[in-house]
């Protein structure tokens, strides 16, 4: 379909396509394998300046938004979803500064972020605080101009590999959720360490760890916002990044689909290519609906972001829960069609149903998204109708 993207937006999708089928795609299964962070794709999008797309322009970067963003990581996407986070990674990193940081913060991160030379990373899950985010336990104690902070983040993608990451700590716990707050730590920072790499089911190259903090000092200024700001700067932050999910979970289901055309195009049973028999047709036309469909709403929620638009949840949850459903339902029929051999790591979508999975669990799993989705429902008909 045609999204009428500028010319720029179209010259970055490609771009990204280009990279995903000449450099990713032929080193996915091995970095699947190994669990290596790729960081020669990681230069290679730095050398072509992909991490300031999104990033404003008096920082460094292009002066794009979510829809950019959104189109950079479905094509990365379509090449390997793991080794994609480390553009996705870092744009969720990079929003709580873009959103709500002052213009030193700003000054001091945003450039060598665009420029690819500095990831980031965001931390807010912890062991017990998943669905609820409220439910932290990392402490950041006022000390003179500093803030002390403790505590475990875990499931932390980039962790270990990225140079800057946004925190959520409580600075109050007497206020719950309303005693959270934002700082920017860096990784050199003392006290700072990280846990193992953890071994996953998908998304294998993307570096997943726990992000641990010992008594680290970070200074005031360090503050995003206010003090109390923590939850609702975590809110904006997803509500912005969901469509990259989104579009990560596109760009894994448009690579299952590519995968099962072809295949039922050279696979002959009963002396016919398997793409003859209607069964299997209905089941191919089903999962480009779906692709296409998830696809206009990420475009479409993404769009409406960047417009300035002021209640983005309920968009941004519908276009990331339709789109991570898709991913699992398209790569799931796409091991279907290929049979026998889909279950094998010889083809790749074996894989692609692996890291489609996480697309339905992580920034909010999809019953939370449900849940969103249905309380705007609600506020939306008490607003049009009264109680």
């Amino acid at each position: 379909m045609d999204y009428q993207l500028t010319e720029e937006q179209t010259m970055i999708k490609d771009l990204c396509h280009q990279i995903a089928e000449e450099r990713i795609k032929p080193i996915a299964q091995e970095h699947d394998e190994s669990g290596e962070f790729a960081w020669d794709i990681v230069k290679l999008l730095a050398d072509s300046d992909i991490f300031g797309v999104a990033i404003p322009e008096q920082y460094g970067g292009m002066g794009g938004g979510v829809l950019e963003m959104a189109l950079v990581t479905e094509e990365l996407s379509w090449g390997c979803g793991g080794i994609a986070l480390s553009f996705g990674a870092t744009g969720l990193g990079a929003f709580p500064i873009i959103l709500f940081g002052n213009d030193e913060q700003k000054q001091q991160t945003l450039p060598a972020i665009a420029a690819g030379k500095k990831l980031a990373a965001f931390c807010i899950t912890e062991a017990d605080a998943g669905s609820d985010a409220g439910g932290i336990k990392t402490t950041a104690t006022k000390d003179g101009d500093h803030y002390i902070i403790n505590g475990t983040k875990q499931w932390i993608t980039n962790g270990g590999e990225a140079e800057i990451y946004t925190v959520i700590a409580s600075t109050d716990k007497s206020k719950g959720a309303r005693g959270a707050s934002a700082f920017i730590v860096h990784k050199e920072t003392p006290g700072l360490s990280f846990g193992k790499k953890e071994n996953k089911m998908g998304i294998r190259s993307s570096a997943t760890r726990e992000v641990i903090f010992e008594d680290v000092r970070v200074h005031k200024d360090d503050l995003i916002a206010k003090e109390g700001m923590g939850f609702v700067i975590a809110l904006k932050t997803f509500d912005h990044a969901r469509p990259g999910v989104a579009a990560q979970a596109v760009g894994i289901a448009q690579r299952a689909l590519d995968e099962a055309v072809h295949y039922a195009r050279i696979r002959r049973q009963f002396g016919h290519p398997i793409s003859s028999f209607q069964g299997l047709q209905f089941m191919l036309a089903d999962m480009a609906i779906h692709v296409e469909a998830a696809r206009a709403l990420i475009y479409a929620a993404a769009r409406t972001i960047d417009s300035g638009a002021k209640n983005i949840a309920k968009d941004s949850a519908i276009c990331k829960t339709f789109a991570a459903d898709t991913a699992m339902k398209v790569t799931t029929d796409a091991v279907q069609v290929f049979g026998g051999y889909g279950y094998m790591k010889e083809y790749p979508v074996e894989k692609l149903m692996r890291d489609a999975k996480i697309t339905q669990i992580y920034e909010g799993s999809n019953e939370i998204q449900r849940t969103v989705i249905a309380a705007a429902l609600i506020k939306e008909s008490i607003a049009k109708y009264g109680d």
